[in-house]
């Protein structure tokens, strides 16, 4: 693991983004914005799973005017995503959002964007350049790779906002691609002094979509390179949550929740392993210590890996032995697995 790329701290509604901070996971709302209640009661849930800042998208005046109730019925840091139309950016600081995720290329002429710059620079908000494979500008000199399009693309923002005398900025560059995402990333890194947030864009339905972010966020945080992480699926967004924390802890980089460890069973297994682990996962999700559970279902690597963990169950037919930090602490029947692994994880 290489050293935490160093860039400037920023502040985002009291969440430190950068100067080695640890790293931040984001979601986005899969909600209609304009529908508070049902906005609210989303991002209540992604907090409960440990959601940091949520991001939801302005893309009308309805959705806009519902900021103030959405920023009033929730805990975290709230982002305006905007684009196109500088009042949406305005009427959402106006509302009282902690950042803005906007390209300023697209926002219009150049006194349109220095009225936002100014309003976001006014109440310290800052701004998420976000570039996009898929929609980048057409003047791009069509002899440069995808990822050197994404980089120039994302300087020419920045040159737009440091022009205005504004540094509050985080920048995103994400592709469906994981090789082009990862070539951008490594590109602009050495370029600039603004944390960077990391994701693959659109990846894709949970299956899919977690193997493509995972194999495009994980190298990225290996190298240093990545002050926040989302992991982008086409589902509930608690599974994003999820997922990105799972990457944190599988890199040791963060230990928020337990670890759940589980053997993929064989033909050696004299118990329902698959069934088990699904029902002991499920259990643990909303738990938020950072313990390690095991739950093992064979004589060969069972007791060893499940003495490994803080508490951890090694299944046999009919019965089971659960240890405690290494130590034998009981035998349990098959009917009480579950019960039993959760009241010590629980009580730990």
């Amino acid at each position: 693991m290489k050293p935490r790329r160093i860039s400037r701290a920023i502040n985002v509604g009291g969440v430190t983004i950068g100067g080695g901070a640890p790293i931040v996971v984001q979601s986005m709302t899969k909600t209609f914005t304009h529908d508070v209640m049902s906005t609210i009661r989303q991002i209540k849930e992604l907090e409960e799973y440990g959601c940091q800042i949520i991001r939801v998208a302005v893309p009308d005046k309805e959705a806009a005017e519902a900021l103030p109730a959405i920023k009033k019925g929730i805990s975290i840091p709230l982002i305006a995503d905007i684009h196109f139309n500088y009042r949406l950016a305005l009427a959402a600081i106006k509302a009282g959002v902690d950042g803005l995720r906007l390209n300023p290329g697209n926002i219009g002429e150049a006194d349109k964007v220095s009225i936002v710059v100014k309003a976001a620079k006014e109440r310290q908000i800052p701004i998420r350049i976000g570039v996009n494979a898929g929609s980048l500008p057409k003047e791009l000199d069509p002899k440069l790779s995808t990822a050197q399009k994404m980089v120039a693309a994302a300087m020419g923002h920045i040159k737009i906002l440091e022009g205005l005398d504004f540094d509050l900025i985080k920048v995103s560059l994400k592709a469906f691609d994981v090789p082009t995402t990862i070539a951008a990333y490594e590109d602009i890194a050495d370029k600039i002094p603004y944390p960077l947030h990391v994701g693959i864009t659109e990846a894709g339905p949970p299956h899919s979509g977690i193997i493509r972010s995972v194999a495009g966020i994980s190298p990225l945080l290996y190298m240093g390179i990545g002050d926040t992480i989302r992991v982008s699926l086409t589902t509930h967004p608690r599974e994003e949550v999820i997922a990105a924390y799972e990457i944190l802890k599988s890199l040791n980089l963060r230990q928020r929740g337990p670890i759940l460890v589980s053997c993929p069973t064989c033909g050696r297994a004299e118990v329902d392993i698959v069934s088990l682990a699904a029902e002991v996962e499920k259990r643990l999700a909303k738990i938020d210590k950072p313990i390690r559970v095991a739950v093992m279902g064979c004589a060969v690597n069972g007791p060893g890996e499940a003495r490994d963990a803080d508490i951890g169950i090694a299944c046999g037919k009919g019965n089971a032995v659960l240890f405690k930090k290494g130590e034998k602490i009981g035998v349990v029947k098959e009917g009480d697995f579950i019960e039993a692994l959760m009241r010590e994880v629980e009580g730990f």
